[in-house]
Order: C-alpha cells, then sequence, then structure tokens
C-alpha cells in the first residue's frame, strides 16, 4: 500500500517506493509550488493521467543525462551545422508544455494526448512564473517562407534561404557588418523585444522543445516534443552544452527509454541519485550578473562548432537567442 497525502503530509522516504509499479511512492496531495518544490529537493516527481489522484513517483534505477556525456548522431550533428534554426529559452513556456501535451503525430487518430493536463499546465506555469521551470525552444522558418524552387540542390536552397534571412537581418539592425566567418564581426545589441520583431520578419516558428524545473545546480526534465524531425533533439543539445558551461551535474530523465540511451542517458542507482541530487540542489544557483546580454548572432557568419563530429561550413543559421530573464542562454555557445 502507498500513503494518501494531505495538504500538510510529507513525503514518505523514497526507500518505501514500490517496485511494481517501479516508483510509486504515494498519491494525493496539491500540486502547489511548495509541494511540488518539496518533491523535487527529494528526488520525486509527478506522474498521472487527467481526471486521476496525482501520483508520486521516485524510481529505482533513475535515468540520468551527464551534460557533457550528451551524444551527438551523425544526423543531429548535420542538422546542428547545416539547419536554419534558432533556439531560444523561457519565451513560450506555456505554449511548449501544450506542444508535449498534444497528441503525438503517430498516435492522433482517436488519441487524447499525454499525461499533461491543464492542472499540471497551470501548477508549471506557476513554478516558471517563480524561474524554476524553464523551456528550451527551437524556431525554423514556416514552410510558406522556404525557398522551393525545382531542380536545385538542398544546399543551394538553404544558401539562399540563408541570404535572405541575413538581408532581413541587416535591415533590421543596420550596425550589423555580415563578413565571411574569418573576419570580425559587429554584433548589435538587440534590445527586449527586438528579438521578436526579427523573428516575426523572418517567419519563424516553433517546431520543437522541451521544459523542465533547475533548482540549484540540477537539472529535471520533464517532457519534449517534435514537430520536425530532430527538432527536441537539437533543443536537449543545446540544454546539455549550456548546462555543462554552468556546471550542472545532472539532467533527470526519471524513466529509462532507448531514445535517451541513444543520447548518452545512463542508469544510476536511486540511492546515488539522491546523494548527487542533495549536493547539487545546494549549490549556488546561476548568477545572471555572469551571464551575456543576448545578441543577435548574424546569419553570414558561421560560429566555430566544437560539435563531435562537425566540420567548419558555411550554411547559414541562427543559433541561441535568450530572453530577458534570471535565466538566460549564453550566446557564444558555439563559438
Amino acid at each position: 500500500m502507498i500513503p494518501w497525502l494531505t495538504d500538510d503530509t510529507p513525503f514518505p522516504s523514497v526507500e518505501r517506493a514500490l517496485s511494481s509499479p517501479n516508483g510509486l511512492l504515494a498519491a494525493g496531495g496539491e500540486l502547489t509550488v511548495p509541494r511540488l518544490l518539496e518533491a523535487y529537493r527529494n528526488g520525486i516527481f509527478p506522474w498521472f493521467n487527467p481526471g486521476e489522484p496525482i501520483l508520486w513517483w521516485s524510481p529505482n534505477p533513475r535515468m540520468v543525462l551527464i551534460p557533457g556525456e550528451f551524444k551527438t548522431s551523425r544526423s543531429l550533428a548535420k542538422m546542428l551545422r547545416n539547419s536554419i534554426h534558432e533556439v531560444r529559452n523561457d519565451t513560450v513556456f506555456e505554449q511548449v508544455m501544450r506542444c508535449c501535451a498534444a497528441p503525438r503525430a503517430k498516435n492522433r487518430a482517436g488519441h487524447p494526448g499525454t499525461w499533461i493536463g491543464e492542472d499540471m499546465i497551470a501548477a508549471y506555469c506557476a513554478l516558471h512564473r517563480l524561474g524554476y521551470a524553464h523551456s528550451v525552444e527551437v524556431w525554423m522558418p514556416k514552410k510558406s517562407f522556404q525557398f522551393q524552387i525545382e531542380g536545385e540542390t538542398r544546399r543551394q536552397r538553404s544558401n539562399e534561404m540563408g541570404s535572405a534571412m541575413s538581408t532581413a537581418i541587416s535591415e533590421r539592425c543596420p550596425a550589423t557588418k555580415l563578413s565571411s566567418c574569418d573576419s570580425p564581426v559587429e554584433w548589435p545589441v538587440v534590445t527586449p523585444g527586438s528579438q521578436h520583431s526579427i523573428a516575426d520578419e523572418l517567419e519563424l516558428e516553433l517546431v520543437g522543445g522541451l521544459y523542465g524545473v533547475s533548482i540549484g545546480r540540477m537539472f529535471y526534465g520533464e517532457s519534449m516534443f517534435s514537430d520536425v524531425s530532430n527538432a527536441s533533439k537539437i533543443a536537449l543539445a543545446h540544454l546539455a552544452r549550456q548546462l555543462e558551461r554552468w556546471q550542472f551535474g545532472m539532467i533527470d530523465c526519471q524513466m529509462n527509454t532507448p531514445h535517451l540511451a541513444t543520447l548518452g542517458a545512463r542508469e544510476i542507482p536511486r540511492s546515488e541519485f539522491i546523494a548527487s541530487l542533495q549536493e547539487l540542489i545546494h549549490c549556488a544557483p546561476i548568477d545572471e550578473k555572469l551571464l551575456m546580454k543576448p545578441l543577435a548572432i548574424p546569419l553570414g557568419c558561421q560560429p566555430r562548432s566544437s560539435w563531435p563530429g562537425t566540420r567548419k561550413t558555411t550554411a547559414k543559421r541562427l543559433v541561441m537567442s535568450g530572453h530577458p530573464t534570471d535565466w538566460q542562454f549564453d550566446p557564444d555557445l558555439f563559438t
């Protein structure tokens, strides 16, 4: 039997979690901010279907991704260096959650969606407003914007699209000097809101992303989605690289899945997870004074990539642009 939680009932020890189903610890309670923070600080997370009682879990073993152990496949490395995309954080958190909650493409017929209901969305949006929950978003040009010229190669279409997007940014930011990749570039400083103006001009749309919770130097991944192949992997790749720079110890992946295993995630005993967790959540949080303000990175200059398996290329793309929040990504992530 598992205990039923009232509003004031503390969580039981994770050692009391069931082995079948693996990790089920308790039921009941509410999705309040204090309750959720207490859960995450103790290696517990909510997972239940809409309309059912809240269920709390702490599986053994635990699936985790060490940020520096993220694996970049050949197909992902190719997409990172060749695709035209922009990665942001915390600009449309609720939209990311709703995309994660939507039915998956292969299950759309008669499928109600995922376990993320309105109460979960409201609870995590509250965490987001307080600076605990964050989203990583991948934006790409809408299909209507892409050039579909019969007989052209994919590289030709990419180069022409990149040229058009570079022109758009140049008109938006006249101070930008587009030059060769080996030449110095004068970056324009972007004021809050101008990222969205540029995005509107380039007709970008949200195609993938993820969200999770951050406490100290620990990140708890919750869910991800992709409307374009590999889009969620791009988001996770950026997240892992940034968290590595910020010296985060782990990304909690909760349950074992073959998909996460291919990206470098692995299982560790719950006792080891809890011990590491207790150290990481008490580390000093990210100090926004140490972070660079958002910059627009011109499309005419390809940053030097350090992704495994990548090589120098002249492909055009947008790179990390942050949102003016307390949790900003480094715009020089790939230099």
